[in-house]
C-alpha cells in the first residue's frame, strides 16, 4: 500500500477541481524524482475504483509505455492494466486501464471501448508539430465519448525544443498544478545539487540557433575539440574518484565515444556508451549495471560487473531512473531550459542505499552560467 506525499496529494485533488470546474485542458507539473508516476497511477486508479471509468495512458516512446504500465501494476494491483504498443508487441484493447504508445494507437480508437480519461505523459517531449497524433485520438475519442477529458504530466512547463507547454491554441491550455524543484530539495524529497562549472573552456561565443536550439555541428565542433575533451574527462575522473555513478551527457556519437575512451582510459574502468544506435537489450543492461547490479551476458555465466561511468547522446533523459545518479557532467550546451533541467534531473533521485547526499553537476557548456 502506498501513501501520497502532501503535495502529491494536493497535485490529484487540483486535477479533479479543475476538471469540474473547466472544460479546456489542464497539465501538472512535478520535478523528475517528484513522484509524478503515483499522482498518475492515483488518477487512474480512481477513475477505475471510484467512478467505474476507463482510462488511456499516452506516451511517445515504448520505454515510458513499458515503464508506466508496470508501476501502475505494482502500485495498484487491483487494477487490470494493458498495454497496447507494436514496439512492445501487445495490442491489449479491454482492460479498464490501457497504457500505449501514441504512434500504435493514434488511429485505432476503434479498437478500443470509450474512455473516460486519456492522461499524456512526459508532454515537454511532444513538439508543437507533433501534436496531430495526439488531437487526432483525442478527437476519436471524443467521437465515442464527448465527455473525455485531457490531462498532461510534465516535469517542466516549457518543451523540450522550447516554447511553454500551456497556450489558448495548443493541446493543453493550463497549468492546474505545480511545485518547483527548490520546493521538493528544501523538503528533502528530491537530492540536492552542487553545480560547478568545469575547467575546460570551449569557445561558444559563435554558436548559431535553429528551431530554438543550438546547430549541432556548431556545437559538436566546439566542444570536440581535442583539448577541450581531454581537460573535461581529466576533470571529470578527479572530481568522480570517491562517487558512485557518474553520467555523462555529449553532443554525438563520435564525441561519446572519443569521452569514453578517455575515461577508461584515465581511470582504468569501464565507460559504457549509450546512443540512439544502442539496441534496446544493450541499454537496459546498461541501465542495471549503473544501478549497482552485475548482469550475465551469456550463457556461459560470463557477468558484466556494475559500472561507475556512462557517456551518452540525447537518450539517458525522460524515463532514465538510475537513483544512485551523484554526479552529472554537461560537455555539451543547450539553449533550451527543459533538457537541461531533464539532464540535471537524473541525479535529483534520492538513494539511501548508495549514501548518496548529493548530486554534483559539472557543467562544460555554460549552461547554468
Amino acid at each position: 500500500m502506498y501513501a501520497l506525499r502532501p503535495y502529491q496529494q494536493e497535485a490529484v485533488d487540483a486535477v479533479y477541481k479543475f476538471l469540474r470546474e473547466k472544460d479546456t485542458n489542464p497539465c501538472v507539473v512535478i520535478p523528475t524524482a517528484g513522484g509524478k508516476s503515483l499522482c498518475l497511477a492515483q488518477v487512474a486508479k480512481d477513475a477505475v475504483t471510484r467512478w467505474n471509468g476507463r482510462v488511456m495512458i499516452l506516451a511517445h516512446v515504448k520505454e515510458l509505455v513499458e515503464q508506466n504500465a508496470a508501476k501502475i501494476r505494482a502500485i495498484c494491483p487491483e487494477l487490470k492494466v494493458g498495454v497496447y504498443s507494436a514496439g512492445l508487441g501487445f495490442r491489449d484493447t479491454e482492460e479498464s486501464v490501457i497504457v500505449a504508445g501514441i504512434q500504435s494507437v493514434f488511429n485505432k480508437m476503434r479498437k478500443f471501448k470509450p474512455f473516460d480519461i486519456v492522461m499524456v505523459d512526459e508532454v515537454h517531449m511532444v513538439p508543437p508539430d507533433g501534436e496531430g497524433r495526439y488531437r487526432t485520438f483525442l478527437n476519436a475519442a471524443k467521437e465515442r465519448n464527448p465527455n473525455v477529458r485531457l490531462i498532461g504530466w510534465t516535469a517542466t512547463p516549457f518543451r523540450t525544443e522550447g516554447g511553454l507547454i500551456c497556450k489558448p491554441e495548443n493541446l493543453f491550455q493550463e497549468i492546474c498544478y505545480e511545485i518547483g524543484i527548490r520546493d521538493l530539495i528544501a523538503q528533502g524529497f528530491i537530492s540536492k545539487v552542487t553545480a560547478k562549472a568545469g575547467i575546460a573552456k570551449a569557445d561558444l561565443d559563435h554558436l548559431h540557433i535553429r528551431a530554438g536550439e543550438f546547430m549541432a555541428e556548431d556545437v559538436e565542433k566546439a566542444m570536440g575539440e581535442e583539448q577541450v575533451v581531454r581537460t573535461a574527462c581529466l576533470e571529470i575522473v578527479q572530481k568522480t574518484m570517491d562517487r558512485k555513478t557518474c553520467l555523462i551527457f555529449c553532443t554525438s556519437v563520435a564525441h561519446c565515444r572519443k569521452v569514453a575512451k578517455l575515461i577508461a582510459e584515465f581511470t582504468g574502468e569501464e565507460c559504457a556508451v549509450v546512443t540512439g544506435e544502442t539496441p534496446d537489450y544493450e541499454r537496459a543492461e546498461t541501465i542495471a549495471r549503473l544501478r549497482g547490479e552485475s548482469v550475465r551476458t551469456d550463457l556461459f555465466g560470463t557477468e558484466a560487473k556494475p559500472l561507475r561511468y556512462c557517456c551518452n547522446v540525447a537518450v539517458m533523459t525522460t524515463g532514465t531512473d538510475i537513483p544512485g545518479i551523484d554526479t552529472v557532467a554537461l560537455l555539451r550546451p543547450t539553449n533550451s531550459p527543459g533538457l537541461l533541467i531533464q539532464m540535471i534531473g537524473r541525479g535529483f533521485r534520492l538513494s539511501p542505499a548508495t549514501g548518496k547526499t548529493e548530486c554534483l553537476g559539472l557543467d562544460y557548456g555554460k549552461n547554468i552560467e
